[in-house]
């Protein structure tokens, strides 16, 4: 175990299959665990499952959850944390159905590790993996009960006709974000009512794009961390899981 993950938690990387591809999930939850506990998965940003992905599967651990960071890549396939990744996220951007199996099956992999208690299950994402849990969510999985997005992209899949979603949903959105534009917020908030969600939207004045990323600052790019967004987006998130888990 590297020094930075604290005694008490449990790591291990996890393969699982989907069709022909192999993917690696990152778990992480508390030794003392005697019990199955409700589980998180954390769909990574284009990057793929990097550092920062393995970190908020641990600080869900440090929480009392199962902290499940799921791979949409494929076991190996990682991009550079601060670099261009569009090679990676590309493909799937383009073929949300593929995206959608990929999440699926990271839910499915989820929902067989002897740690996690499947009738408590939710999904959070940043960035490219906002649009992930949304995506989700919209394959209304029965056993999802919430997907929290951080400034997470915010298109429709386009996969047909939308089935009802069960899922809770809560959205985290920096108002100044280039990447999710007023347009997209109206349109999804209405995508969301149409389908029957429960959603909830929580829009933080002049943060931008991956506010929640220390470091950040490319403002040419409206990449830029902001605080105070930070910290009262992981706020909401914790008061989100424990209504949806209670």
């Amino acid at each position: 175990m590297p020094a930075d993950i604290s005694p008490n938690l449990h790591t291990e990387y996890l393969d699982y299959a989907e069709a022909d591809a192999v993917f690696e999930a990152y778990v992480a939850y508390p030794k003392e665990s005697g019990h199955p506990r409700p589980c998180v998965l954390v769909a990574h940003e284009w990057s793929g499952l990097n550092g920062a992905t393995r970190a908020t599967a641990e600080k869900l651990a440090g929480l009392g959850y199962v902290g499940f960071a799921l791979d949409v890549y494929g076991k190996g396939v990682r991009g550079s944390e601060t670099g261009d990744n569009s090679r990676l996220m590309g493909p799937l951007m383009a073929d949300r159905a593929l995206l959608r199996r990929r999440l699926l099956a990271g839910l499915a992999a989820a929902r067989r590790h002897p740690a996690v208690d499947t009738g408590r299950m939710a999904a959070i994402g940043h960035c490219f993996g906002g649009l992930c849990v949304l995506d989700l969510a919209r394959a209304a999985p029965p056993d999802l009960r919430g997907v929290v997005s951080f400034h997470g992209v915010l298109q429709p899949p386009g996969l047909g006709a939308q089935a009802p979603i069960t899922s809770r949903v809560l959205i985290l959105h920096g108002w100044e974000d280039p990447v999710a534009p007023p347009a997209d917020v109206v349109a999804v908030a209405r995508e969301l009512t149409g389908a029957g969600a429960a959603w909830e939207l929580h829009a933080y004045g002049h943060a931008q794009h991956a506010f929640t990323f220390k470091g950040a600052n490319m403002p040419e790019r409206g990449i830029v961390h902001h605080p105070e967004a930070d910290r009262r987006s992981w706020a909401a998130m914790r008061t989100f899981l424990t209504e949806v888990f209670s």
